[in-house]
């Protein structure tokens, strides 16, 4: 899966746990700021993301992230590490 097959899953997913549209759900949207997230939404997420990629997902690697950028980049990170 390259870098915008994941943005796009991404994206999917956070417009259904945010019921915004795509031009809401931008790389540099803030998730916590912008999308007004919180920690169940956070939660919500790591469990879609281990769905798609079929990955367990730390929840230390999920501490720094901010933007839709940073979760395209764990994603990545992590399918990378297969």
């Amino acid at each position: 899966m390259n870098r915008d097959e994941i943005f796009s899953q991404v994206q999917e997913v956070l417009m259904e746990l945010t019921e915004l549209d795509a031009n809401q759900v931008q790389p540099e949207t803030g998730l916590f700021d912008e999308l007004d997230m919180d920690s169940i939404d956070a939660v919500d997420l790591v469990v879609k993301l281990q769905t798609l990629t079929h990955r367990k997902i730390q929840p230390e690697e999920f501490k720094q992230i901010r933007t839709v950028n940073d979760v395209v980049d764990a994603v990545a990170n992590l399918l990378k590490a297969e």
